[in-house]
């Protein structure tokens, strides 16, 4: 096999750059989100809106990145994997959890950051339109749901992480070379 050709089959294996690059910047804004959302509820008052402002302007560019990988995703399909059913149904569900709740963590915080009354201002640049407005009635629910989401997510996030160290450090298969 020439060296075009193994580069080819590595290449064959792998996700479509487009869904790699949007995997990883999406990896780290999550990364850096989460963190900072936790962080909020410690912070001083006098720094505390700044802090706000960072964590809603990244999570809603976070949807927005989710919501562009989605439809890359439909439209580019995935590289075929050989594995057991069981291991399969398993990927395949905490895959598609890990994109429904990176879609229901940063609506449900941009619903709720609007239903108690503040409107997104986008790293500063521009103020997001308010699908709700302040609607206190249902804020507190929205936050729940944001919340819960997040632990959700980090549960999900470690499951995946689990994953790519049984299949790299046990399996030592190539499955983490799919996205890199």
């Amino acid at each position: 096999m020439s060296v075009s050709n193994v580069e080819m089959a590595g290449e064959a294996g792998r996700y479509p750059a487009p869904l790699r690059i949007l995997h990883w910047l999406i990896a780290g804004l999550v990364l850096a989100t989460w963190p900072l959302g936790l962080m909020i509820g410690f912070v001083k008052e006098d720094v505390k809106l700044d802090f706000y402002l960072v964590h809603e302007s990244l999570g809603f560019l976070v949807l927005w990145l989710m919501l562009l990988r989605i439809g890359a995703r439909l439209t580019s399909g995935a590289p075929l994997v050989e594995a057991p059913a069981l291991e399969k149904a398993a990927a395949h569900t905490v895959h598609g959890l890990l994109y429904v709740f990176l879609i229901i963590m940063p609506v449900s915080g941009f619903l709720a950051t609007n239903a108690h009354g503040f409107p997104l201002n986008w790293f500063g640049l521009f103020t997001v339109w308010s699908p709700i407005g302040k609607s206190p009635d249902i804020a507190f629910t929205l936050s729940a749901i944001h919340e819960w989401s997040a632990w959700i997510l980090l549960a999900l996030f470690a499951l995946h992480f689990a994953a790519v160290i049984f299949h790299h450090v046990i399996r030592r298969d190539r499955t983490l070379y799919r996205i890199l």
